[in-house]
């Protein structure tokens, strides 16, 4: 009787892993610096002097910093030294880079003191907003007697409306009654915020887009001096409603619920 012999078994192959990637070096100052100075160029350096930049600065564009910022990720201890600098460029990007939980009131304080540009001070105001800070800090520069921390209180003012979802709409509906007494009397810079975070508060919920709306047209038209560039100041009514119109195209229930889905607008501008 023949005898029948089991097939061979191959044995199981090991699964290979891939070799690990070496964690990326953090980028030093010295790197930083020479990687914004070869993205600057002289045309962007125009642009960001006719808003207000001050040198010294190489003109890097939004673009650049974005890759840039992509590349560092988060670096508080880089963006501290960058800021030291003094440069433009290396401050927009230390306020892309900076980390907010690690961020502390003293420097919110300095930086938003310091940066001048207008459109560049936002940014600050958007690292305290994402900061467990942001609510402490908007009480209290919107009470300061400097110029600049208010124009920030106020642009922190409206950023928090749209992420900090523990503060209670009654505290915006007191900003709300603060800008409507009080716009038309403030500085430029400060009229300017206000009317952003006019509009910003009116995107929170349904009730304040209300108050909102209604105290934008007893506000009427803000003018805001923009300097020698193309900039315009939105009318807060209308622009209110656009914004409502396109969230809820999107399926969000409010314009602040968009945005809290959205990339940090510190980050992504």
């Amino acid at each position: 009787m023949a005898t029948t012999r089991s097939p061979k078994k191959t044995p199981a192959k090991t699964p290979t892993k891939a070799p690990a990637k070496a964690a990326a070096k953090p980028m030093t100052l010295a790197e930083a610096m020479a990687a914004l100075e070869q993205a600057g160029s002289a045309q962007t350096r125009k642009t960001y002097l006719r808003h207000g930049a001050q040198e010294p600065m190489f003109g890097t564009s939004f673009a650049a910093l974005k890759v840039l910022v992509k590349r560092i990720k988060v670096d508080h201890a880089l963006a501290r030294a960058l800021w030291k600098t003094k440069n433009h460029d290396a401050r927009m990007l230390a306020i892309k880079v900076a980390d907010p939980a690690q961020v502390l009131s003293d420097e919110l304080d300095a930086w938003a003191r310091e940066m001048r540009v207008r459109s560049c001070g936002g940014y600050v105001a958007m690292l305290a907003a994402e900061s467990p800070l942001g609510a402490a800090k908007a009480r209290e520069w919107m009470s300061s007697k400097d110029d600049a921390l208010r124009a920030a209180g106020w642009i922190l003012g409206g950023h928090l409306a749209s992420l900090d979802e523990a503060l209670a709409d009654d505290w915006f509906e007191k900003q709300i009654a603060r800008i409507e007494k009080s716009i038309h009397g403030a500085p430029n810079a400060e009229r300017e915020a206000m009317n952003m975070a006019l509009i910003q508060i009116g995107c929170r919920s349904a009730g304040l887009r209300k108050q909102a709306t209604a105290a934008a047209k007893r506000i009427g038209v803000v003018e805001v001096d923009h300097g020698d560039t193309a900039c315009k100041t939105p009318d807060a009514a209308s622009y209110i409603a656009k914004t409502w119109a396109h969230a809820e195209s999107k399926g969000y229930p409010s314009p602040a619920a968009q945005e809290r889905d959205r990339e940090p607008m510190r980050t992504r501008c």
